[in-house]
């Protein structure tokens, strides 16, 4: 898979933070789900913790604006002996999709794996959410396991 766009992919930095918060928020609000500037606040503190195992990437369009974001971790598979990355997090501001910016957050944490020798990249979306159901059923191959969680 090779990005087809001008877009350049970078590590989160601090001068990101406002163009984060948006693409943060807006991927909350494509899922419904209530987020809090101190939720962001506390995300944020995550991804910049050397001792906390988020991490997060970001799409940059031609003029250095962050268009998309990817957050990240790794997480151990004991019966494959490997460590993988579960890709938490994919968001491209809807005014850039068609950019080619997912194409390039995922080619990125791709080589991040293979840097740090990671065995897959796992991750789940909404049985509802078809656009990007239609770029993971070109880049990746659904998984016969099902998602189950208990709320505590």
């Amino acid at each position: 898979m090779q990005p087809k766009s001008n877009v350049h992919v970078v590590p989160l930095a601090p001068e990101h933070r406002e163009d984060w918060e948006r693409l943060f928020a807006g991927y909350a609000a494509f899922y419904k789900v209530a987020q809090t500037p101190q939720m962001r606040e506390r995300v944020w503190h995550w991804i910049f913790d050397p001792d906390h195992e988020a991490e997060a990437i970001v799409a940059l369009d031609d003029a250095g604006r962050a268009i998309g974001l990817a957050h990240y971790q790794a997480f151990a598979r004991p019966l494959g002996a490997n460590t993988a990355c579960f890709l938490n997090d994919l968001f491209v501001d809807p005014q850039a999709r068609g950019s080619g910016a997912a194409e390039a957050l995922m080619v990125a944490l791709q080589e991040i794996c293979r840097q740090r020798d990671w065995a897959v990249i796992r991750w789940l979306t909404a049985e509802d959410n078809y656009r990007a159901r239609a770029f993971y059923d070109r880049i990746g191959r659904k998984t016969p396991f099902l998602a189950y969680q208990i709320d505590v």
